[in-house]
């Protein structure tokens, strides 16, 4: 797509910009945007990154600072117009029929749907029900159970089981915001990616990324009622326990375990062998090695005495 229609898609005047036209292909991170790529920058913390952009053009407010060799476009709202555009740049839900590639040790119940261009490994047992989408690659050895949904893109290593009713690679919850408080929604390119010996519970949902990879690191297990936002990513050997919500963007180390319904805030890290309490929420980030508990989040000996302190003073009463 021209930059000039995509200007117009904007409601604004290529003419006024005064910027040349260029050939668009897609809409990219900062940090992943090629030369034929339109990028964005929708605050201040981000800027650092457009000096280094290969962006071809980077949609920005007024004022900000963009190198020559990137076309500056400027709009009101940057992450607005990047919704919008999102639209135009979706990647289909239903693409050419291509031939898929099935082992021959591979099981598959009747009933199950299989898309197009997809690999399945060597003695994967697919039951009932699911829902396998195109360009998916399964790994050899896998399991996945009565009704599981995987969307496009998803790539699962080897050794994964995959409980019943859970979405892998749905579009995460993203919206921005028109003045007058109506939402538009964020269509999401990237993709998920469960590595090697991944246990995923029964109606839990993880999100495909923005741009890039929602990823689950190996031998990482995670329980039923689970819900993992776009972008995140899960250390190898991470223990996550019923009913946990990680935000959008959420890093966690290895061996990070999180207690039942613990959750996170967007855009935390979490350091290795830390273990959440139950209920615990993550809104900022946390050092390695320690435990912690309660909202707001504290080291776990903290919260203990907290606690002590408030059953004294009712005891007190």
């Amino acid at each position: 797509m021209k930059l000039s229609e995509i200007v117009k898609i904007l409601r604004m005047d290529f003419a006024s910009l005064g910027i040349e036209d260029a050939e668009i292909t897609a809409i990219n991170s900062l940090q992943n945007a090629s030369g034929s790529e339109l990028s964005y920058c929708d605050s201040e913390k981000n800027e650092k990154f457009i000096a280094d952009s290969k962006a071809c053009a980077v949609l920005v407010k007024k004022g900000v600072e963009v190198p020559k060799n990137i076309i500056k476009v400027e709009c009101v709202n940057p992450h607005l117009a990047f919704a919008i555009l999102s639209k135009y740049f979706a990647k289909p839900l239903i693409r050419e029929p291509r031939p898929s590639a099935i082992a021959k040790s591979a099981q598959i119940a009747k009933g199950v749907y299989i898309g197009s261009n997809t690999q399945i490994g060597e003695r994967v047992v697919i039951c009932a029900g699911a829902y396998i989408g195109d360009d998916v690659v399964i790994g050899d050895d896998c399991v996945i159970h009565p009704g599981v949904v995987i969307y496009n893109d998803t790539i699962i290593g080897a050794r994964c089981h995959i409980l019943a009713n859970a979405v892998i690679g749905s579009d995460g919850f993203g919206y921005a915001h028109r003045s007058d408080g109506t939402h538009v929604k964020i269509y999401h390119n990237g993709n998920v990616v469960l590595e090697d010996e991944v246990e995923i519970g029964a109606n839990t949902t993880i999100d495909r990324a923005v741009f890039g990879s929602t990823i689950i690191s190996s031998c990482t297990k995670i329980d039923n009622l689970v819900q993992i936002g776009h972008n995140c990513e899960l250390g190898e050997n991470c223990l996550i326990v019923s009913q946990v919500g990680l935000a959008g963007s959420t890093i966690l180390g290895r061996n990070v375990v999180l207690g039942g319904q613990a959750g996170s805030g967007g855009h935390v890290r979490v350091g290795d062998f830390v273990q959440v309490a139950a209920r615990g929420g993550i809104s900022k980030d946390l050092p390695a090695g320690k435990n912690f508990a309660g909202h707001p989040i504290m080291e776990l000996k903290e919260w203990f005495k907290l606690q002590a302190k408030i059953a004294r003073f009712f005891k007190d009463k």
